[in-house]
């Protein structure tokens, strides 16, 4: 249910929603006035196109989307995955923006990188308690000021709360593309730990300790015809990330990242291509009845 809200005057001065389009803009302000007292909201792009852009059919559910990818990666906005696999996301300066006299108790679970104190996150209303990842940077507007988690220690980094990316040189010599590089550190796996059970009917195995973030989005980038922006990079790193935590097997995750490459959609879209290349349905066969041929002797040769 939509509630009043408070936007304050230092919105329209602020750096972080200058950077976005003004169509993230006005879907940030409106997130303010749906989502609940903990700042929090269903991730889908369909709902909150109907909620907020049901006036402008000209702006639907592919706009939102680009707009919400722009807001996770201004870090206006942070998006997770809860039970049952379904996204949530929330407006990670809410607190220090939104006063609200008596808030209800969210009915959607908490973000695992900003609601948990570090190193346990709260799962739904279960009460039960995991490893949490590297929380994200912490935003002032009135300070213009953001703090780095103390685990990253490369302020540079692509790819927030993970080791920088391995310096890579392509070479493109007879068709082939050679990737060498260095990693800066010596934890070569994914930072984020499985926060469910593995996944049901063997689908995907556990993804290898030397399989990181960084070694696939550097097979990405040598691919790539020319190397994509650092927004998309970024982006695109976390989700890789993040699909690594979940178990999800490289291989499924390099499908899907070639289809992304090929398509050229939004980076939130990989959860989705690595699923089509999970399940993709093989083509089935269309069975034909038998007739007999029209001409018997040119068929059997005269021999019956």
């Amino acid at each position: 249910m939509a509630r009043i809200r408070t936007i304050k005057p230092e919105a329209f001065v602020s750096e972080s929603l200058a950077a976005v389009s003004l169509t993230a803009e006005r879907t940030f302000l409106g997130l303010l006035t749906q989502a609940d007292d903990q700042g929090r909201h269903r991730d889908h792009a369909a709902i909150i196109a109907g909620q907020l852009w049901v006036l402008r059919p000209d702006h639907g559910p592919e706009g939102v989307e680009t707009d919400l990818a722009q807001l996770d990666d201004a870090q206006l906005i942070c998006r997770y995955t809860g039970p049952g696999n379904k996204r949530y996301l929330h407006i990670v300066t809410w607190h220090q923006h939104q006063k609200i006299n008596r808030p209800s108790k969210s009915r959607l679970p908490a973000c695992p990188r900003h609601d948990g104190p570090i190193g346990t996150a709260s799962v739904g209303s279960t009460g039960i308690t995991q490893p949490s990842p590297t929380p994200h940077r912490t935003l002032r507007e009135d300070s213009r000021e953001t703090h780095e988690p103390a685990l990253n220690s490369e302020p540079d980094s692509e790819f927030a709360g993970q080791e920088p990316l391995m310096e890579s040189s392509m070479r493109e010599h007879e068709g082939l593309h050679e990737v060498t590089g260095r990693s800066h550190g010596t934890d070569l796996g994914p930072r984020t730990v499985d926060l469910g059970s593995s996944p049901s009917g063997g689908a995907s195995a556990p993804a290898p300790d030397t399989v990181s973030t960084q070694h696939l989005m550097a097979e990405y980038i040598a691919a790539c015809a020319h190397r994509p922006p650092k927004g998309v990079l970024g982006h695109l790193g976390r989700e890789v990330h993040k699909l690594l935590g979940e178990g999800i097997a490289p291989t499924h995750i390099r499908a899907g990242l070639d289809r992304h490459r090929a398509k050229g959609l939004s980076p939130s879209t990989l959860p989705s291509l690595v699923h089509e290349a999970m399940n993709a349905t093989p083509a089935h066969t269309v069975h034909r009845a038998w007739t007999n041929p029209a001409d018997t002797a040119a068929a059997y040769g005269g021999d019956l």
